[in-house]
């Protein structure tokens, strides 16, 4: 197979003759929205369809559409019928989960003409289960009876060019659940109007009339009441990348259906039904004709059919490069005297077949009891590289000795002595063989597996020993190019107990002398600086004893020559507390004047941080925090670092306004409580340790900053409390919690644990160890509803995930990132930050997500979307979605990529012996 044209012949004649007459403005070349990559060329055979055929591309949006139900459930026919209603011609309203919210729940809708609909992955779009939405005035929709018909179609499309129906995601009939008020399914209905010689009264899943290139793509559908697509008098369909899954048991769920269509192509999909994989027909409206259907895999069902309507006769189709696993018959002809009519010009190429009862089965008296004048004529059939693998039954049968079957057979080969049906039959060629043919052994793949509901990946035993204590602490260095240097926090006298001698004194009650005692810890800390800048032996390690009180200050530790320990007297960390407001929105004139004494006379690498933050215009997240250590090996034990912003039970400040931030839903602003107040970061300060430290604060709690963009300084946090609302726990260097516990505070009704933005090729992130991950008991927490993270996407101003409904809207790979609207860029170190979490052997709070504990950066469809990604896969599939070449425009390598570090670096997160409580 290669990428040539679906088409060679383009004007789908059969053996010189004319091609049929074409409406008005037909273009044989689908439009560029949905223009696809042929795969086959194919000179010898002109029967196919006469279009161009390129793989469906998706038009832009008008509309997105957040799923608010966790499944089936709730009501949402009205939003999506009045989006596709608003929907200009050419666009596509898009339905989108959020978060653990996957699921729409819809009657029957009517997709306006051109428009499109698209499912994106991860989201469901369930047809609802009330026949009442689908009756048709009468009371039948959900009965059996006489005459059937009696409900209507799931999707409908009337008329119009260049619609069609998109996505990654699923759209579900529900064929198998009770129907309201019943009971029975859908199906149970089929099975016993069959037992009763009746007709169900059930819906079909889509049906498209008398529209102009109209195209599927890639979405799934599955578990239709009745057929999944039918097309009427349709003239240019493309099914690209389908999968259509509904069970061997289930009535009357044919896969796709032209009737009297014309110009089809139907590729690279895979189909298991109850019924018909594709059945081609053609009724009173008219022919049937220029069809292909290449390189796809059909399972359960009953074939790859033509008929039972053939009255209005069927002609020019290809079937080529089709496997067939399972399934009563396989390429299929079927018709009687009722419907029957001419069926011309059929060519079956490179077919391999395994597990079907009827390989071949072409049929002139489908229904033995069937009445009237309407003769099954099947002429100029063709079977070429025609492989059954396995036994199988021939039935090749014409109407009569003067409307007999006229077909030529080439290197048809059906497996043992096969049992063979012929009668009023004219065979050219070959006779069929048992043995040889085309190589099959690779051609039948299995049905793609659908992605789990659950979004909670687990490691295996293999996976979790790389990120074992050990061996997480002991690499070190920029993203990439970590180097080899062991860490043994948990055999430092300070994890161990040890009392220590102190260097300085901080106590709130002594007379302070400036050069042993003090009264502040800032004072402290910076007569600790001077003096190791001044020792000739500078590097010893300084300890400072804090004795118990609340020392209310700012704590500043810059990169001095020595590492520096503060430690706590009593055990109790909560009797030795500093503490102080500052949040990010504070001016930096209110800084000046809160905290300016505080730093007049410290030492001049202390002065350098306050000095770097004092005219800002606020002092933003960089600037928020109680304490900050550059300090390199810097220790604390058995102490207390607060930010008390919003501790006092006060009202707390909205980050924005619609008016500041702009009140279009693209821009999805949280609706907060709190501005980021951070309590302690740790900012480029390599082995930072820190035994029984409390953390208190809300948003931003903990930063954790590495030295450059990318990587390269570890933290270790022991027997340590951290609490916070969202991403209290944020940063892009590598840290290690263990046996701590980690407490989710309910003040809002939405909350994250952690908030990483490692680079793509650190081999680390945050690793937590036996950690307890705990709430505070309110309303909210017990809702279920928070999350363990969610990858900071850098306050990103554009995002190429997902789709944003604003005209003319993109966003490009470029040097920098910024957005003006409606195009924007986006940088690939901005790209490369993924996020990683890896929580082992812990506890987990019934707070937290049980399916769904990782969410998203901000809602699909606004300009900072950007989805949970779990692994390298993940991130190339993501970047690939939003139209972006890894390997062109990010320089990486073929995936695995030749440029990152070995496993674990692929996993981003995950989670491995967790319990939940």
């Amino acid at each position: 197979m290669n990428t040539a044209q679906l088409n060679r012949d383009g004007n789908g004649s059969s053996n010189g003759a004319a091609a049929p007459a074409r409406p008005p403005g037909f273009a044989f070349t689908v439009p560029l929205a949905f223009a696809v990559a042929a795969t086959l060329a194919c000179a010898g055979a002109r029967a196919q369809d006469a279009r161009v055929v390129r793989e469906p591309t998706t038009p832009p949006a008008c509309a997105v559409l957040l799923a608010t139900a966790d499944g089936a459930g709730g009501d949402d026919g009205a939003r999506i019928q009045a989006a596709i209603d608003r929907c200009p011609q050419g666009q596509t309203v898009r339905l989108a989960p959020n978060n653990e919210k996957q699921g729409f729940t819809a009657g029957p809708l009517r997709l306006a003409a051109g428009v499109s609909l698209l499912i994106e992955r991860g989201a469901t779009l369930y047809a609802s289960s009330n026949p009442l939405l689908y009756d048709r005035g009468d009371g039948r929709c959900g009965t059996v009876d006489a005459a059937g018909k009696g409900c209507k179609t799931f999707i409908t499309v009337d008329g119009g060019q260049h619609g069609g129906i998109l996505g990654e995601g699923s759209i579900d009939g529900q064929g198998g659940r009770t129907v309201d008020g019943k009971s029975e399914s859908w199906w149970q209905l089929a099975r016993r109007a069959q037992k009763e010689d009746a007709q169900q009264n059930v819906p079909r899943l889509i049906e498209v009339n008398g529209a102009r290139d109209f195209a599927m793509h890639r979405v799934t559908l599955r578990n239709a009441a009745n057929f999944h697509v039918t097309l009427n008098r349709v003239d240019g369909f493309t099914a690209w990348g389908l999968r259509i899954d509904t069970p061997a048991t289930a009535r009357n769920t044919d896969g796709i259906d032209p009737v009297s269509s014309r110009n089809i192509t139907i590729a690279h999909s895979h189909i298991r039904t109850g019924d018909d994989g594709i059945a081609i027909k053609a009724n009173q409206n008219g022919v049937s004709e220029n069809i292909s259907v290449l390189h796809n895999h059909f399972y359960n069902g009953h074939g790859m059919s033509i008929g039972s309507e053939t009255n209005g006769g069927v002609r020019r189709v290809l079937v080529d490069d089709l496997s067939m696993d399972g399934g009563s018959s396989g390429l299929r002809i079927k018709s009687d005297v009722s419907r029957g009519g001419v069926v011309e010009q059929i060519r079956y190429r490179n077919v391999c077949l395994r597990g079907v009862k009827t390989p071949i089965d072409i049929a002139s008296r489908y229904n033995p009891r069937a009445s009237g004048t309407l003769t099954p004529r099947y002429r100029d059939i063709a079977f070429e590289q025609v492989h059954s693998v396995t036994p199988g039954r021939v039935v090749l049968q014409g109407y009569d000795a003067a409307h007999p079957l006229q077909a030529t057979l080439r290197q048809v080969v059906v497996a043992g002595a096969p049992r063979q049906l012929v009668e009023h039959a004219k065979l050219d060629g070959e006779p069929i063989g048992a043995e040889g043919g085309i190589a099959c052994a690779d051609r039948f793949a299995a049905f793609p597996a659908t992605p789990p509901a659950s979004r909670r990946p687990q490691l295996s035993a293999e996976q979790a020993r790389g990120f074992a204590y050990a061996e997480v602490l002991k690499h070190v260095g920029p993203a990439g190019a970590e180097r080899v240097d062991p860490w043994d926090p948990l055999r430092d006298p300070l994890a161990s107990g040890a009392g220590f001698s102190a260097d300085y004194t901080v106590d709130p009650a002594a007379k302070a002398d400036g050069a042993r005692l003090f009264n502040s810890v800032q004072a402290a800390v910076s007569r600790a600086v001077a003096d190791s800048a001044a020792d000739p032996q500078g590097g010893r390690r300084r300890y400072i004893l804090v004795k118990p009180g609340v020392y209310r200050e700012l704590l500043y530790v810059p990169a001095a020559a020595a590492p520096i320990t503060l430690y706590g007297e009593a055990a109790d960390a909560g009797r030795t507390r500093i503490s102080a407001t500052l949040d990010a929105a504070v001016s930096g004139a209110d800084y000046r004047a809160a905290f300016g004494a505080q730093f007049a006379a410290v030492d001049p690498a202390v002065r350098a941080m306050y000095d770097a933050i004092k005219d800002r215009p606020t002092v933003q997240t960089t600037g928020s925090m109680v304490v900050w250590v550059r300090n390199q090996g810097f220790q604390a034990r058995d102490m207390t670092f607060e930010n008390a912003y919003n501790k006092d039970g006060g009202d707390a400040r909205a980050e924005c306004t619609p008016a500041s931030c702009g009140d279009n839903g693209v821009h999805a602003q949280m609706n907060v409580v709190h501005h980021q107040a951070v309590a302690l970061q740790v900012d480029g300060a390599d082995k930072a340790q820190f035994e029984n430290l409390r953390l208190i604060g809300f948003q931003d709690t903990l930063f954790l900053k590495a030295p450059q963009p990318r990587g390269g300084s570890r933290s270790f946090f022991n027997r340590s409390y951290i609490e916070g609302d969202v991403d209290f726990i944020f940063g892009d260097s590598t840290a290690y919690f263990h046996r701590s516990e980690i407490k989710s505070l309910g003040d809002r009704s939405t909350s994250y644990v952690a908030a990483p933005d490692t680079n793509l090729r650190s081999r680390y992130g945050f690793v937590f160890e036996q950690c307890d991950f705990s709430h505070d008991g309110s309303a909210n927490a017990l809702r279920g509803r928070f999350y363990l993270a969610r990858q900071w996407f850098h306050n990103q101003k554009c995002t190429p995930y997902g789709s944003v409904a604003l005209p003319g809207y993109s966003c490009a790979v470029g040097e920098a990132d910024g957005y003006q609207s409606p195009r924007g860029s986006i940088s690939p170190g901005v790209l490369e930050t993924v996020g990683k979490v890896v929580i082992l052997n812990s506890r987990i709070g019934a707070h937290i997500q049980r399916g769904h504990p990782w969410a998203d950066w901000n809602k699909n469809g606004t300009l900072p979307y950007r989805p949970a990604q779990f692994d390298a896969d993940d991130f190339r599939a993501n970047l690939r979605a939003a139209g972006i070449d890894p390997a062109r425009q990010l320089g990486h390598a073929a995936a695995p990529d030749a440029n990152a570090p070995p496993s674990p670096a692929d996993i981003f997160l995950g989670e491995f012996n967790n319990t939940n409580y």
